[in-house]
């Protein structure tokens, strides 16, 4: 099985998180959308990670992927069991990969770590200052409402739901945002919970290898740290303004 996308994008993240969970071995293909390179376009037609390749079959989106790793791989089930939790479950895994995406990815973790490395443009405070001033904590407000006291959202195993919130607001931590314990104190807790899951932590150990390496050494680096990297790549070796992460 062949997972496509680099394992900072909060959808692939979700993604390798259910992988290590359920025991799936993977290979890891650890490229950005914008360096994606033709093959990749005819892989993933929006340009977007993550890509499962698993044989013959090619399946896109991080949602679909996991709800198809849920149904071939059930033993260990990311989603409830019942109809209303699996509905319940779904929607704030949207709200996350939505909202949450639309924050933490394209309004925070992009314009400040990614755009000024990759395509050299400066971020705007003053745009960055309203995301982590005022819409983050508004989305925050929400998730607070509906954070667990303890365990997790559906009970004491993790859901993909739990996964959802969890991946984006690490890009957030990673540009320099979490949620304020006194203010989110459920919300800061569950993140916690979260990330000490030994198939959450795992990925946690890969950053390095992205965000502290030369693009030339990356794959070592990820290899070093225990994951099997393709031995073929869709990446290119520049950019490319078509960046669609999810």
């Amino acid at each position: 099985m062949l997972i496509v996308g680099s394992p900072v994008s909060p959808y692939v993240r979700k993604i390798l998180a259910i992988l290590h969970l359920k025991g799936l071995d993977y290979e890891l293909d650890p490229i950005t959308p914008f360096y994606g390179n033709d093959e990749f376009s005819k892989l993933s037609p929006l340009r977007r990670i993550p890509v499962l390749v698993d044989g013959d079959l090619v399946i896109n989106d991080s949602t679909v992927i996991a709800e198809y790793l849920d149904e071939a791989y059930p033993d260990v089930p990311v989603l409830p069991k019942g109809p209303r939790e699996r509905a319940q479950a779904r929607w704030i895994e949207e709200y996350a990969d939505s909202r949450l995406g639309d924050l933490c990815i394209w309004s925070l973790f992009f314009p400040k770590i990614v755009a000024p490395h990759v395509f050299k443009r400066p971020p705007d405070e003053a745009a960055i200052a309203k995301v982590t001033d005022t819409d983050l904590p508004e989305a925050i407000d929400w998730i607070e409402e509906r954070a667990p006291a303890g365990g997790f959202l559906f009970g004491d195993a993790v859901s993909i739901a739990d996964l959802a919130v969890a991946c984006p607001l690490r890009n957030a931590a990673i540009a320099g945002w979490t949620p304020d314990p006194a203010r989110w104190p459920r919300t800061a807790a569950w993140l916690d919970r979260i990330a000490a899951l030994p198939c959450y932590a795992r990925t946690l150990s890969f950053e390095p290898a992205i965000l502290a390496t030369r693009a030339d050494g990356r794959r070592a680096a990820l290899e070093a740290a225990g994951v099997k990297v393709a031995e073929q790549s869709f990446g290119a070796d520049n950019p490319r303004a078509s960046i669609m992460l999810r």
